[in-house]
Parts: structure tokens; C-alpha cells; sequence
């Protein structure tokens, strides 16, 4: 028994020992985060009227890797106008895919065309070169109800097609639900259902085209 009391405080040291043993520590590398550029366009508000409509930038910015811009337009009715087509140009890129959203309207009073502001938004990289480039309106546009091709399209369009001469008649009647709507009464026998309403309900009737050019510069 005495000679194993000496070899167990032995063992317990050894445990003791291990046991005060840190494990090592792992260093991992830091990670700077990406930093990406905010700029705001020096330019005051501009204005560019075409067709007789006008179109203003009131002001734009780089935010990391999206470029807004705060756009206002005169109104052609009282229908639902948004921008119907916009691109951003830099660099010899060309970027057409953009979101919109709503910042303010005004009706019209006095003579004066009502107003509609919206915000617009690409997606650029974030190591893009925007000292050189420009926001392009090609569009605006509003797609009409059922009831507003009666009401505000249909003599626009029959006119057209008047001066066209493509034998196209149209007209309004009533729906099962009381609302009216425009319907192409007559073609000539060699055009195609299809054809026929390609022609009458084109964009060509509710949009109005520019382009209105604002040339930008975001930095580098």
C-alpha cells in the first residue's frame, strides 16, 4: 500500500498537468468589408421636352451598386402613366433592366398638364467607371383599361388606321357586365384575327416616345 500512494500523487500530477494545458488558439485573417462608392450627380435639375412633353431629372446617386435617379413628367390624361423604358449608359454598357416606384403626382389645374415623379433604380458593378454617363427616358407609357379604349383610344386608333388604310373598323359595345368594349367589327378577309389585333391594341396608341437624354456623371 505505501508503495502505491507515491505512484498515484505521480499520476495525479501528470493529469493535473495536462489538464492545465490550454489548447492553442486559431488566428483567422481578417476580412476588410468591401467598401463601395456613394456619389451624387453635381448637375442641377434638367428639363427636356420633346413631342411636346416634358421630362426633368431632378436628381441622382450612386449607392453602392445601384444608381437612382428622381425623374419627374408631364402627364398626356388623366390615365396611369409610368416610365415605360429607360437604360442607363456607361462605359459602352448599356443597362436596361430597372425598377420604378412612386414618389409623387399632381393633377392638372389651370391649363397646366398634370405631373408624376418616380424613382428609378439600375443594378451596376461596383467597380464601374460612371464618370462618363447618362440616365435615358425612352418611353412612358399607360396601359389602358378595358373601358378607356372606349372613352380616350379608340378614335386615336380608328384614325390611324383610317390614314393607313388597312380596312380596319372598330367599335364599342357592352360587355355581360355592362362595361364597354372596343372590338374590331370589320377586317379585310386576307388579314388574320391575330394580325388584326396586333395592329389595334399596339403600344404605338399608349405610349409616348422620346428619348429624353441626361448625361451623369457618378465618379469613378
Amino acid at each position: 500500500m505505501k508503495k502505491l500512494i507515491p505512484i498515484l500523487v505521480f499520476l495525479t500530477m501528470i493529469v493535473s498537468a495536462c489538464g492545465a494545458q490550454q489548447p492553442p488558439q486559431v488566428v483567422l485573417p481578417t476580412i476588410e468589408a468591401l467598401s463601395y462608392p456613394t456619389m451624387q450627380a453635381a448637375q442641377p435639375v434638367s428639363n427636356q421636352t420633346i413631342g411636346g412633353f416634358e421630362v426633368s431629372l431632378q436628381r441622382a446617386w450612386r449607392d453602392g451598386k445601384t444608381v437612382y435617379a428622381d425623374t419627374c413628367f408631364s402627364l398626356p390624361d388623366a390615365s396611369n402613366w409610368t416610365i415605360w423604358s429607360a437604360h442607363f449608359d456607361y462605359g459602352g454598357q448599356s443597362i436596361t433592366d430597372f425598377s420604378a416606384s412612386l414618389l409623387s403626382t399632381q393633377n392638372a389645374s389651370s391649363g397646366q398638364p398634370g405631373k408624376r415623379c418616380d424613382r428609378i433604380s439600375f443594378y451596376v458593378p461596383p467597380d464601374a467607371d460612371l464618370a462618363s454617363a447618362s440616365l435615358v427616358i425612352d418611353s412612358i407609357g399607360a396601359r389602358p383599361t378595358p373601358d378607356e379604349y372606349c372613352s380616350l383610344y379608340m378614335p386615336k386608333i380608328q384614325q390611324v388606321l383610317n390614314q393607313r388604310g388597312l380596312g380596319i373598323a372598330l367599335d364599342c359595345t357592352a360587355n355581360a357586365n355592362g362595361v364597354m368594349t372596343m372590338q374590331i367589327i370589320s377586317k379585310p378577309a386576307s388579314m388574320s384575327d391575330a394580325d388584326a389585333q396586333k395592329i389595334v391594341y399596339s403600344d404605338e396608341f399608349y405610349t409616348v416616345k422620346g428619348p429624353w437624354k441626361f448625361p451623369l456623371d457618378l465618379g469613378q
